[in-house]
């Protein structure tokens, strides 16, 4: 059984807010960061092999038929949550009900529903350790104190979801040992993540417009490669021997030296491109730019799930749209 406030059914009465993140936080900072798309890769193979989230993507999940559209969209109420201030918690809310009907029983007979707390819980710690990766590895690095703080603000973060605590770990400590444990005994090697790691056909991202589709299909293999190389670099070393993949020393070492090159290119990259656009707004009404009551930036039409789907509760799409 789903916990009623799980089953986004709403905050019992009486129950205050959770308080959202600021832009005091270091999650703010780095969370919406478009650094992290490069990152996209390792967090959607991580997240799939966890059994029960990886059986939702397989039998509900549009995903591998519009990826980039999926990945974009998603961005939006994903990082409202963290952006979104004194509304984050409505976001949240948001969030948790499109999973609310993936349910059903994957091939091995085993049960799964996206928002039981474990699944959605997962799902949450790979986001927290996107960030931390960003930071640490694509950034200018973390101390043992900020890697704390980071642990922290994600779990103020998960609150905003009014899921079940019972997953959360305690500490920090107790933190990397959930992660190691999940990647050393509970992750799996399964379809939807071999998918998110064939790259062969990837249809070309909407950033280079001034590239024709020849050009794309000419450098898409390369760019596969190298793409799926960065990402299993990221992955625990658990992860990467049951996928059945090498890593070596010289490996690790251009891993880390093309991380400070992205750290010090990204120096050169003005300070308002950095950033998606929904934390992009929350900083400007942070800092007094743009009003506190502005509508929420919502996702553009080229972003959108094909028009039959868009009715859909598992689909995030601005009313505007419909």
């Amino acid at each position: 059984m789903v916990p009623d406030e799980a089953a986004g059914r709403g905050r019992p009465r009486g129950v205050p807010e959770p308080e959202p993140l600021g832009p005091d936080s270091l999650t703010w900072k780095y969370f919406g960061d478009w650094r992290g798309v490069l990152l996209a890769p390792w967090a959607g193979a991580m997240q799939n092999m966890h059994p029960k989230l990886g059986a939702g993507v397989a039998e509900h999940s549009r995903f591998f038929e519009e990826r980039w559209q999926r990945l974009f969209r998603s961005l939006y109420p994903i990082g409202g949550v963290v952006y979104d201030g004194p509304r984050a918690a409505r976001t949240a809310r948001q969030v948790r009900g499109y999973h609310a009907t993936v349910r059903g029983t994957d091939r091995h007979g085993r049960p799964y529903h996206a928002l039981e707390p474990d699944t959605f819980y997962w799902a949450h710690a790979t986001f927290f350790m996107l960030t931390s990766l960003v930071a640490d590895r694509l950034g200018p690095g973390l101390s043992e104190a900020q890697r704390r703080q980071l642990f922290e603000e994600h779990v103020r973060w998960w609150r905003l979801y009014g899921m079940s605590m019972r997953p959360v770990p305690a500490s920090w400590e107790d933190f990397q040992a959930y992660w190691e444990h999940m990647a050393a005994e509970v992750l799996e090697d399964n379809r939807p993540t071999r998918d998110v790691l064939d790259l062969t056909l990837l249809a070309r991202p909407p950033a280079p417009r001034w590239l024709p589709d020849a050009g794309w299909r000419l450098v898409r293999g390369p760019v596969a490669r190298a793409s799926v190389w960065f990402t299993v670099g990221f992955f625990p070393p658990a992860v990467r021997r049951r996928l059945g993949y090498a890593w070596t020393a010289r490996d690790e070492r251009r891993l880390r030296r093309l991380g400070r090159l992205v750290h010090l290119g990204w120096k050169l990259v003005p300070p308002a491109r950095r950033y998606h656009p929904r934390a992009r707004a929350g900083w400007e009404r942070a800092r007094g730019r743009r009003p506190q009551d502005a509508p929420s930036v919502e996702t553009p039409a080229r972003n959108l799930p094909p028009e039959r789907e868009r009715n859909s509760p598992r689909h995030y799409v601005p009313p505007s749209a419909l």
